[in-house]
């Protein structure tokens, strides 16, 4: 073969070689760092083909995607001294490449560094609240407080927190739990104990301002008419000293008791 069919030969090859190794492809769902020579040099977000110096230029992709971050279960102590094991999870993405590359060099990193960041966040403020505050709506403040926390060590990272939420808060099994629902169960029995008492309280108050309101009323209204009250107690006594059939009273005739016949 020519020597200069050879060369043609071999210098199509590395033609071919060079411009390989200068082309590659941006997805819709990542991003990618042009490096020169270790060195970053610009960052391309546009989805398709694009170009790098050939043995110069390398070039690293990182996700934009919106991405999980699952943790470990925590165990916090709450207010009221109850052990709780803590399911939680977060969502991320990254909005700045160069600043993700130059901290942590690449996802991977930022889900590590944001994970015990996320932990330490969860920790600290679950810490601060009863158990019964992680079963109710103030759950949901909790989380986009600890959401704005994280977010600002996120920033560090070229990241952005989309979302944290708690998957499930349980006491642990076997004798703590079987404890802790012993406690809670008697300090509800005690809270009970001092709501009925309060109510018992305030129903004995109630009664008494009652009954003196209608003695007052009684007496108003029996001091415009003596005779009217005086025939009126008579009969209340009738009433309560003959009320059953069988009922028998032996009087003499001129008893004080049955006056009220006799026209006196």
């Amino acid at each position: 073969m020519p020597r200069n069919v050879i060369a043609l030969v071999v210098a199509a090859f590395v033609g071919l070689m060079l411009l390989t190794s200068s082309v590659f492809f941006v997805t819709e769902y990542n991003q990618a760092i042009v490096l020169r020579l270790g060195k970053p040099e610009r960052i391309v977000r546009t989805p398709g083909m694009a170009f790098k110096a050939p043995l110069v230029e390398n070039v690293i992709f990182l996700d934009k995607r919106i991405l999980d971050l699952d943790m470990p279960q925590q165990e916090v102590l709450s207010t009221d001294q109850l052990r709780l094991v803590v399911d939680a999870f977060a969502r991320f993405r990254i909005v700045d490449p160069l600043k993700t590359y130059q901290s942590v060099i690449n996802e991977d990193g930022a889900s590590r560094r944001l994970a015990s960041n996320l932990a330490s966040k969860l920790r600290d403020e679950l810490g601060k609240q009863p158990f019964a505050a992680l079963l109710s709506p103030e759950r949901g403040e909790m989380m986009d407080l600890i959401q704005t926390q994280v977010n600002e060590e996120a920033k560090k990272y070229g990241a952005e927190i989309i979302d944290v939420r708690i998957k499930r808060a349980d006491l642990p099994g076997g004798d703590p739990l079987t404890s802790a629902f012993e406690r809670m169960r008697t300090a509800r029995e005690q809270e009970a104990r001092s709501i009925r008492a309060q109510g018992a309280k305030r129903a004995e108050l109630i009664r008494a301002e009652a009954d003196s309101e209608a003695a007052k009323i009684y007496a108003d209204s029996f001091g415009q008419d003596p005779e009217f009250f005086a025939f009126y107690r008579s009969m209340q006594a009738y009433r309560q000293a003959i009320s059953k059939e069988d009922t028998t009273v032996v009087l003499s005739p001129d008893s004080e008791f049955m006056r009220q016949f006799d026209g006196r």
